[in-house]
């Protein structure tokens, strides 16, 4: 019985010693930058920022970004009852019908609430 949970074993292994190769080789391997008033600039994506740093965003932008997150999710559901359609039969039809109809109702739901606008 437990030897049929060593490959999983194995894989996390190789990913704890993988991430500590990284982090080693690049704490000790890379470059060597002096702390100092540029090196705490903020900069995006290379370049330096403008406007304010506290700037607060809008609540619609973290609804908008747990809403990508529930259909994201609902994805990752879709498409392995997909490859498995067949073997599922009518009781599994029904079952990702009743789940796709809550999701629509969360849907309808967000969209009437104007989550799904989004002011400048």
């Amino acid at each position: 019985m437990i030897a049929s949970y060593i490959p999983m074993f194995l894989i996390i292994a190789v990913g704890i010693l993988l991430a500590t190769v990284f982090f080693l080789g690049s704490t000790f391997l890379g470059p060597k930058q002096a702390k100092g008033a540029e090196h705490n600039t903020p900069y995006e994506s290379g370049s330096e920022s403008s406007g304010g740093r506290h700037v607060r965003l809008s609540v619609k932008f973290y609804l908008t970004a747990i809403l990508f997150v529930v259909f994201d999710i609902e994805a990752v559901f879709l498409y392995p009852w997909g490859i498995k359609f067949r073997s599922f039969g009518w009781l599994g039809l029904v079952e990702m019908l009743g789940f796709l109809g809550v999701l629509v109702i969360g849907l309808v739901y967000c969209w009437k609430k104007g989550a799904l606008e989004w002011e400048t």
